[in-house]
């Protein structure tokens, strides 16, 4: 597997590629594409960094792994292809943006690249999956990339806000600088959402930090892209492969 993610994350991550770990990865991945429906597609590994340069990153939601059904996993964090059915968790990020700033989401796409064009990061902890099996990847390297991520970010003297949603994503909350912004809850998962995750409030406490700190707000509303890098098609459904 090539880290080239096609942008200056190239270069923060470069020491990355030549580690062990990274090795371990490659080599696994290798053999589960091969003898397994994995995702998301390896176009789509790197997704989310692909989608926001590291300079541009204002906002992290970290998530677990990819979602474990056929035509969910587009390579961002809680997000799925457009015209795609939303799944429970992404409901319920809809339902507390909806009570927390007092819009309407109805009907507004689950892809989440018009997030990403905003500069949130929408990273899983893990960034692929055996189909349907959660956490079938966990233990072989992507907690050290995906830790090296945040540590890269954590250091920034740019603040940032970083959303993290559960106890997989709170394990990298050590990586990150306090003058950061970090906003821990429960998981939007049905499983959990009632045991802190609703009336958290996570959108309107990052834009109030955001623009305490002179950058533009997110508009949460603002879903779909209108724009979309080659790896996905011309209507936003993702390219397999």
């Amino acid at each position: 597997m090539e880290l080239k993610i096609g942008n200056e994350w190239d270069e923060v991550l470069a020491e990355e590629k030549d580690k062990p770990y990274f090795s371990r990865i490659s080599a696994f991945l290798d053999s589960e594409y091969k003898n397994y429906t994995i995702y998301p597609p390896r176009s789509l590994i790197f997704a989310a960094l692909k989608y926001v340069p590291f300079s541009d990153v204002k906002v992290v939601i970290v998530g677990q792994d990819p979602y474990i059904n056929p035509g969910q996993a587009n390579g961002l964090a809680f997000a799925v292809g457009e015209g795609v059915r939303l799944p429970p968790s992404l409901q319920n990020i809809f339902k507390e943006i909806s009570s927390d700033l007092g819009v309407d989401m109805t009907g507004k796409s689950g892809e989440l690249t018009g997030w990403a064009k905003q500069g949130v990061l929408l990273l899983n902890a893990t960034l692929t999956v055996r189909a349907g099996n959660s956490n079938a990847h966990a233990d072989y390297g992507w907690k050290e990339f995906t830790d090296a991520v945040i540590r890269k970010l954590g250091a920034r003297e740019k603040p940032l806000v970083f959303i993290l949603w559960g106890r997989n994503a709170q394990m990298k909350e050590p990586y990150i600088a306090p003058r950061h912004l970090v906003i821990k809850s429960a998981h939007p998962s049905p499983m959990s959402a009632y045991n802190g995750f609703f009336g958290s409030r996570p959108f309107s406490k990052t834009n109030a930090f955001l623009e305490a700190h002179g950058m533009t707000p997110v508009d949460w509303t603002r879903t779909l892209a209108d724009d979309r890098p080659s790896y996905y098609g011309g209507t936003g459904r993702i390219i397999r492969g």
